[in-house]
């Protein structure tokens, strides 16, 4: 029940931002959290004093580093996000903003002395620009509305940005006596859309004049009812300037109501400012078409290309195309991932870029003359970006145990050095858990990765309670990921031995592998998890007598059919935003390709065997065998799974009579990101746990 487009996902940096950006300016300084702490073993507390570091930027000379680091307060109940520089070595770090405000989507000015970035309060959005000590700094944007985003032309002389634009009239407008009202008239599907309703206004790309200052510009696609960058996710990523700053480039599904919800078809756009005219360049390709960027010398143009209409975890193919004859190339064949976040290196002839492959995130290069694909880095870890600083990259990256920071990779060997100690503070103080690989043969004979994560002062001569990690998705990476929610350091913390099968449907394992979860949600998946739990419950340290399966997501859908299926095996299980009625799902869920590519059919198509045997499969079908004690956890605004799915599965617990609770957070959506809601969900996530686990 996952979007594809991971990074811009988990990261959410925009988004963040900008409901942080709506605070009032004269809420008190939230800054790093100094914290000394009474134990050395990680609480949530201490997670959410973690600082999270972000959207790295080399300047054009490869000499510094510019980053924004979130701070946030449980007190306050909300985050504050600060600028800073330091040198491409790591030295002379500068904290470059210190204010109540956020300030984000900050890039290097193109004379490499100058940072822009965007700053202020809901409805005064606008772009400022200091010089790279933090001194000087004033607003150059008067711009009418809130700009969310922005990028320099390559030769400096303009600027593009990104806003909501309203295209359809609004209920008011429809009603103009009728100010006060709330009420909204939805004639087509896609009426939402993850976590916000449908309003009529659309993201859109302006560009304008820039000489220091810029007002209002050009929309490139007016009146348009679409959205560039693509909602929710999407970000600068998906729009590009040419090299000769005359085109720019960009992503855009130009599809509205029920074609928009059945369809993955985005295209990639290129529109020339002199002439006004905007061509098509992956018409026929209908798959998600993401990505665009230019070769340095701006003859060709590379994109990410999906084969399968309706399929969002299919991989990510590198495709380009020589723009003065149109012929397509397709850069990756025999590389069965899927790559992001590629740079080129000054030849022009090899591109850096991120992928995972086997459940890790490494740094690859790949020669675009010979398709040749080389790994950089490798080992336990994921990185999430890579750029480069004259003759090392600088990369982010974060595992299991460790949050996200800053590295100068060697590019021939491989080896990585911190920079930004961000967290150091709180990690010399900590006493981590620690993380193995396991492979475990299935009931197919395939081997299967599981990830172990065992607590800290792990002792193999004690018997642990074990709880058991179902990911969501389906598809996407169950990789060395740093999450806060669902952190494996601090699940595994609680006292726990911790185990994450990268189950089928699991990406990064190869396509076959990540395809075979659909259309059989409930099959061999399934079968994984139960194969891992009995793998790990034969270890000596380990107490199969008490064992507990959590999930959200995809991993929520595995904990609700779990309970009717586990056959005594777990004493515990927590849902979180997971389905329990398929059927339901497919009549509620919004982007509906989604859940069509999944079940493989629409529930009245009675006659269909594979629709027909995926709602079999539904949790719903198996409650009468729940016998377990069971949590839910829903966020009112989630629009990808309803909150009733959980609701429907609490009250079947109830109705049955298994001891059974549901915390439910009004103001949350699929995720749950306010500091005191982040906190409350641990809270009942261990007690939850403890009291099943451990006090029984």
């Amino acid at each position: 029940m996952k979007h594809t487009f991971l990074f811009i996902c988990i990261l959410g940096i925009m988004s963040a931002c900008q409901v942080d950006a709506q605070q009032e300016t004269d809420s008190p300084l939230i800054t790093q959290n100094q914290l000394t702490l009474e134990s050395d073993i990680m609480t949530p507390e201490v997670l959410w004093a973690f600082g999270r570091l972000s959207d790295v930027q080399v300047s054009p000379d490869g000499q510094k580093i510019l980053y924004g680091v979130s701070y946030y307060s449980i007190e306050q109940n909300r985050s504050n996000r600060e600028l800073f520089v330091m040198n491409a070595d790591g030295s002379d770090k500068i904290q470059l903003t210190e204010s109540p405000e956020n300030e984000f989507n900050a890039i290097w000015h193109p004379d490499g002395e100058q940072i822009v970035y965007l700053s202020g309060t809901s409805g005064e959005l606008q772009a400022w620009v200091m010089k790279a000590d933090g001194s000087g700094k004033k607003q150059i944007s008067d711009v009418e509305g809130d700009i969310t985003a922005l990028a320099f032309s390559p030769d400096g002389t303009k600027i593009l940005y990104t806003q909501e634009v309203q295209v359809n009239k609004t209920t008011q407008d429809l009603h103009p006596d009728l100010k006060l009202t709330d009420g909204r008239i939805i004639n087509d599907l896609m009426y939402r859309h993850w976590n916000t309703w449908e309003d009529g206004a659309y993201s859109h790309i302006f560009f304008a004049p820039f000489d220091g200052t810029f007002s209002d510009g050009t929309d490139i696609m007016p009146d348009e009812p679409y959205d560039s960058p693509m909602k929710p996710f999407g970000g600068l990523e998906e729009v590009a300037w040419s090299p000769d700053s005359r085109s720019i480039a960009y992503t855009c599904k130009k599809l509205t109501g029920q074609e928009y919800s059945f369809s993955t078809n985005s295209d990639i756009y290129l529109y020339y400012l002199d002439s006004d005219e905007t061509t098509n360049l992956t018409e026929g390709m209908m798959g998600y078409d993401r990505v665009p960027f230019f070769s340095p010398d701006g003859s060709r143009i590379y994109w990410h290309s999906m084969e399968r209409a309706g399929y969002e975890a299919d991989k990510e193919r590198l495709f380009a195309m020589d723009l003065s004859t149109a012929e397509l190339f397709y850069l990756t064949p025999d590389f069965d991932y899927s790559p992001f976040g590629e740079t080129w290196m000054d030849d022009g002839e090899n591109l850096y870029f991120v992928c995972a492959v086997n459940s890790e995130h490494n740094i690859y290069k790949i020669n675009v003359k010979t398709n040749e694909i080389t790994a950089v880095t490798e080992g336990m870890h994921d990185y999430h970006s890579v750029a480069i600083a004259g003759d090392v990259l600088i990369a982010t990256r974060v595992d299991m145990t460790k949050p996200q920071e800053i590295y100068s990779v060697d590019p021939a060997t491989g080896e990585a050095t911190e920079l930004s100690f961000e967290n150091k503070h709180l990690l010399d103080q900590l006493t981590m858990p620690t993380v193995e690989k396991r492979w475990v043969t299935t009931l197919d004979d395939q081997q299967m990765l599981v990830w172990a994560i065992y607590p800290p002062h792990f002792d193999k001569s004690r018997k642990y309670p074990a709880v058991m990690f179902a990911t969501g998705g389906p598809q996407g990476v169950l990789g060395q990921f740093w999450s806060y929610r669902w952190n494996m350091s601090l699940m595994s913390s609680f006292d726990y031995v911790v185990i994450a099968p990268a189950r089928r449907g699991v990406s990064s394992h190869g396509q076959l592998w990540t395809d075979q979860v659909s259309k059989d949600n409930s099959g061999l998946a399934m079968q994984d998890l139960l194969v891992a739990i009995d793998d790990i419950a034969t270890e000596p340290y380990v107490d199969q007598e008490r064992l507990g399966a959590v999930g959200a997501s995809f991993g929520g859908f595995s904990v609700n059919w779990l309970a009717g299926n586990h056959e005594g095996r777990f004493k515990v299980f927590i849902s979180h935003c997971g389905v329990f009625h398929e059927e339901l799902m497919y009549y509620t869920t919004e982007e509906m390709f989604f859940q069509h590519w999944e079940t493989g059919g629409a529930p009245w198509e009675k006659d269909n065997p594979v629709a027909m045997n995926s709602y079999a499969g539904s949790p719903h079908h198996f409650v009468q065998n729940w016998d377990t004690p069971i949590m839910f956890m829903q966020g009112e605004h989630d629009y990808r799974i309803p909150y009733t799915q959980g609701m429907a599965g609490f009250n079947a617990a109830q109705m049955l009579g298994i001891p059974s609770r549901m915390v439910f957070f009004p103001s949350e959506t699929h995720f749950v990101l306010r500091p005191q809601n982040g906190i409350l969900w641990q809270r009942e996530f261990k007690g939850w746990l403890d009291q099943w686990l451990k006090d029984n």
